[in-house]
C-alpha cells in the first residue's frame, strides 16, 4: 500500500475514534433516530424497484462488508417486501461468484413473492417460508452453507429477546470466521416506548440488543465491530454488527 494510502486510512480511523467519544454528535444522531422513528424515516426507500424498510445508512455498512468479506450465502430472516433480498442479491452479482441469498420468513405475503420472483435478481434468491427458528429453516441455511462456503447472516425477524437469542445461537454456527452476523432493530432498546404495543410485545428488556449482549457474554466467537458504529451514527442495529472472530 503506498504512503499517501496508509495515512489516508489512518486519518478515517483515528476521525472514527474522535467521531465515536463526540458526546455532541453522539447526541444529535439520537434525536435524529427518535425523531425519524416517530416520522417513519425507514419506510420511503427502496433498492431497485423493491420497498427497503431500512436506514440508508445501514445500507452503506452492509454493502462495504460485503464488499470486504465477499460471502457467497447471505441467509437472511425477516423478508417483508423483498428490498434487502433484491440488495444482497445485487452485492452478490456484482461480486460475481456465483452467489446465494435465502430469504427466510414465517409469511412471505402474496402481493410480495410473485414481485420478488419476477425480479431480474431472483435466480439469486431463495425464499422459504417457514419460522426462523423451524428445523426445516436450519437445515436449509446449513445445507446451502455447505454447498456456497462464505457465509454472512442478518437477524430482522420476531424481535422477541428469547426468539433472537435462540437465532444467534443457531445461526452464528454458519457464519465463516472474518464474516458477520448483523442483528437488527436493537434500537428498541433505546426507544422502548416508541415500539412497544400488543402486536409487537417486545421492549425495554426484551428486544435484539438485550439478546446480543446475552449472546456474546455466552459467546467468544464474535465481536462487536465499534468501528462500524461510529461511522455510521444513525443505525437500527446498535452493537449489532458482529464479526466471526
Amino acid at each position: 500500500m503506498s504512503e499517501e494510502l496508509e495515512r489516508f486510512y489512518q486519518e478515517k480511523k483515528e476521525r472514527l475514534q474522535a467521531q465515536g467519544a463526540n458526546e455532541n454528535i453522539q447526541r444529535q444522531a439520537s434525536e435524529f433516530m427518535r425523531e425519524s422513528i416517530i416520522s417513519g424515516y425507514s419506510y420511503n426507500f427502496s433498492w431497485l424497484g423493491r420497498p427497503i424498510i431500512q436506514y440508508p445508512q445501514d445500507l452503506i455498512a452492509l454493502q462495504e462488508i460485503i464488499w470486504e468479506t465477499k460471502p457467497r450465502l447471505i441467509v437472511e430472516t425477516g423478508v417483508a417486501h423483498g428490498g434487502t433480498a433484491v440488495f444482497f442479491a445485487s452485492m452478490l452479482e456484482l461480486l460475481g461468484e456465483g452467489g446465494q441469498v435465502l430469504s427466510i420468513d414465517i409469511e412471505i405475503r402474496a402481493h410480495n413473492r410473485p414481485l420478488i420472483e419476477r425480479h431480474p435478481l431472483a435466480k439469486r434468491i431463495k425464499l422459504l417460508e417457514c419460522g426462523s427458528l423451524d428445523p426445516k429453516a436450519i437445515e436449509e441455511a446449513k445445507k446451502m452453507a455447505e454447498k456456497y462456503g462464505p457465509t454472512m447472516v442478518v437477524l430482522d425477524s420476531n424481535h422477541s429477546h428469547q426468539h433472537v437469542l435462540s437465532e444467534l445461537r443457531l445461526y452464528s454456527k454458519l457464519v465463516t470466521p472474518g464474516c458477520y452476523m448483523v442483528v437488527y432493530d436493537g434500537v428498541v432498546e433505546k426507544y422502548p416506548e416508541l415500539f412497544s404495543n400488543e402486536a409487537r410485545p417486545w421492549g425495554p428488556g426484551d428486544n435484539p440488543l438485550t439478546a446480543t449482549r446475552a449472546f456474546l457474554a455466552e459467546s467468544s466467537d464474535f465481536e462487536i465491530d465499534w468501528e462500524i458504529l461510529n461511522k455510521l451514527l444513525i443505525t437500527t442495529a446498535p452493537e449489532g454488527y458482529l464479526r466471526r472472530l
